[in-house]
């Protein structure tokens, strides 16, 4: 078939790659002039580096080089992916933008912001769940921007001297908005951080010896949350083993606590540990917690902006700061304009994104989603997502009907509710159950790794390459099935992998 994948950052170079082996013609369209997505450098800002280390970042078959850092730039990410998309022949068509996707007679009919007008046989939507800021909208920005101030989206902040000889705000206190204040403030004659809501932060070493991998990126990390179906070791963790489990997390809130000084800065969030998943699972930014002890950088805690005036931002404790420069790191929308007309059936009444296993839409056909499935290992889970796709292009991938696939998906939407009090970007962040979605996508197919490597993720930070022989399994399988005409036997992985 001819698909056509719209974003090129790692969901749709993935998609690409996956789709061109198994046999398919693929077409990326992106607005931006290079690959990346969030990578790009029309979006980097400075600071910008991965939340999760470089061998847990890779992909099964294209492992980041070695000579990168632990927690690789921006910048180093989006060459990664450039030499990925030539290492496997995708040219995307770039500064090329999808004005409009319509469904007609079994095809995808695509208008491009050129007028041109593309056809293609099925259509994987990967822009990103980070595709537009969510930006604040505050009385009086209108007179606050007339004479001379700025409000900007964070991604827009390409250059720390951007901020040279400003009083800078940055609204926020997620991992974009640490990671930005940190140069901004070597920068700016002043920084202030606003920040609604304080959340806890996870040091890269706890206690400057264990790396943040160890505890977070494995199986066992992700078992310590309670998943809606609990399998082996976590009924015990949830069970019996609960308060163990609670100590566990909670313990490493007090090495943060100790190991940034918190009580004395005044910069303990409230709650614990433990509700991390229901706020934002951050990396601690190098330099901050440095910055705020030195008196470089400010945070006003429990604040909002409420108004703007010339030259100040009124905060809701009656806090009157001079600003120049509003940096807003304040989210982001998953939008799909291109899909007008679809709503109803893309989204659920409160708006989330109705998608089986995070990819396969209900009752739209010849749609596809990949990376809406935000999480810890978004490579792997947007490439194991593009296997499922291609199987499931084949025909190869045995579905519950319409209603229990509805069903199900409903189901993962509720438990995301309570497991993050909403905070699920629309029903595209899976954190922190990442490789919940690998075995559940990989256990449609059959083509699920051996117990024995899954067991080792438990006491080990998962390791991407564990997963390079899927995508060949799955060609082999869908090439027997091509030359036989039948439905073939699966394919076996290689010995000590199924």
């Amino acid at each position: 078939m001819r698909v056509g994948i719209i974003g090129a950052g790692v969901a749709g170079l993935t998609t690409a790659k996956t789709l061109q082996q198994a046999g398919h013609e693929v077409v990326v369209y992106d607005s931006a002039p290079d690959v990346g997505g969030v990578w790009s450098r029309t979006r980097r800002y400075p600071g910008l580096t991965t939340q999760s280390a470089k061998s847990t970042y890779g992909l099964s078959d294209y492992p980041m080089p070695k000579d990168f850092p632990e927690w690789p730039t921006g910048a180093q990410v989006q060459s990664w992916l450039a030499s990925y998309a030539a290492e496997f022949g995708i040219a995307p068509r770039l500064n090329t933008r999808v004005e409009r996707a319509a469904p007609i007679d079994g095809t995808w009919a695509l208008t491009l912001d050129s007028g041109e007008v593309d056809v293609v046989d099925r259509l994987v939507v990967a822009n990103g769940v980070f595709c537009e800021p969510n930006m604040p909208s505050w009385p009086g920005v209108d007179e606050f921007t007339a004479a001379g101030g700025e409000v900007l989206a964070g991604t827009q902040m390409h250059d720390a001297s951007m901020a040279s000889g400003k009083n800078v705000l940055v609204v926020g206190y997620g991992k974009s908005a640490c990671d930005v204040t940190v140069p901004l403030s070597e920068e700016a004659a002043s920084t202030h951080v606003i920040a609604r809501q304080l959340l806890w932060k996870v040091p890269r070493k706890i206690a400057g010896v264990v790396n943040f991998k160890m505890l977070l990126l494995t199986r066992m990390g992700e078992a310590l949350f309670r998943y809606h179906r609990l399998r082996g070791l976590e009924k015990f963790l949830h069970g019996p083993g609960n308060p163990m489990r609670r100590n566990m997390l909670n313990s490493i809130g007090s090495v943060s606590r100790r190991q940034f000084k918190l009580d004395k800065l005044g910069l303990v969030p409230r709650g614990t540990m433990e509700g991390i998943v229901k706020g934002a699972i951050g990396l601690a930014t190098e330099g901050f917690f440095e910055g705020v002890e030195a008196g470089r950088i400010v945070v006003h805690r429990d604040v909002t902006i409420t108004r703007l005036r010339p030259g100040f931002a009124e905060l809701s404790d009656g806090t009157v700061l001079p600003a120049d420069l509003i940096v807003c790191s304040t989210g982001f929308k998953q939008g799909v304009p291109f899909l007008s007309g679809l709503e109803e059936k893309l989204f659920d009444e409160r708006g989330n994104f109705l998608l089986y296993r995070q990819i396969l839409p209900l009752g739209v056909d010849g749609l596809y989603f990949n990376g809406y499935n935000s999480s810890f290992f978004s490579p792997l889970n947007a490439e194991m997502a593009a296997v499922w796709i291609a199987a499931h292009l084949a025909g190869a991938v045995p579905l519950p009907d319409p209603e229990e696939m509805r069903t199900r998906a409903e189901k993962q939407i509720a438990f995301m509710d309570e497991a993050t009090d909403r905070h699920h970007s629309r029903g595209t962040k899976i954190i922190p159950f990442s490789m919940k979605n690998v075995d559940e996508v990989l256990d449609d197919l059959d083509l699920n790794i051996s117990k024995r490597v899954r067991a080792s993720h438990w006491l080990n930070p998962v390791d991407p390459s564990a997963y390079r022989e899927v995508t060949p399994a799955l060609v082999a399988r869908l090439r027997a099935q091509s030359l036989e005409g039948i439905p073939p036997r699966p394919t076996s992985l290689p010995s000590g992998w199924r």
